[in-house]
């Protein structure tokens, strides 16, 4: 299952709709949400953790792999660890990578995600998106930099 992408156009109203936030943390959680809404409406559930007090909001993607089973039948699970960019992009994807595999063992995830969200505005979007596999451990996780 593949995330949503941040084409042009979305990237446009997501800066848009964050600026609208009062508690700015929580505007990228909530476009990416919004964005993840189909997955529920196609079938699937989003589990949502929320953890204000750490800056972040932990969720799991479940998918039923057969319909006819449902979520009793095997599931796809998705782990997606979302953080913001405070100090470096080397420390805050080292602290992402870790919470990510340590949230994935008692979920039994098939995909691990953690996505960062960078807020600086003198960063220009060229220079701040970026895809790549990185490892923690045994865990192979999609780092995705917004």
């Amino acid at each position: 299952m593949a995330l949503p992408s941040m084409s042009r156009p979305n990237r446009e109203h997501s800066e848009h709709w964050s600026k609208r936030f009062q508690y700015r943390e929580a505007g990228p959680q909530l476009l990416l949400q919004a964005l993840l809404q189909p997955i529920v409406n196609g079938g699937g559930r989003i589990e949502r953790e929320y953890r204000l007090e750490h800056r972040r909001t932990d969720l799991l993607i479940q998918w039923p792999l057969d319909p006819n089973q449902g979520f009793l039948g095997a599931v796809q699970r998705i782990v997606i660890e979302l953080k913001l960019l405070h100090r470096s992009l080397k420390s805050t994807q080292r602290e992402g990578l870790a919470q990510t595999a340590d949230e994935m063992e008692p979920m039994d995830a098939t995909e691990k995600h953690l996505l960062i969200f960078d807020r600086r505005p003198d960063i220009p979007w060229e220079q701040r998106i970026f895809e790549q596999d990185d490892r923690h451990g045994a865990h192979k996780i999609r780092v995705c930099e917004l």
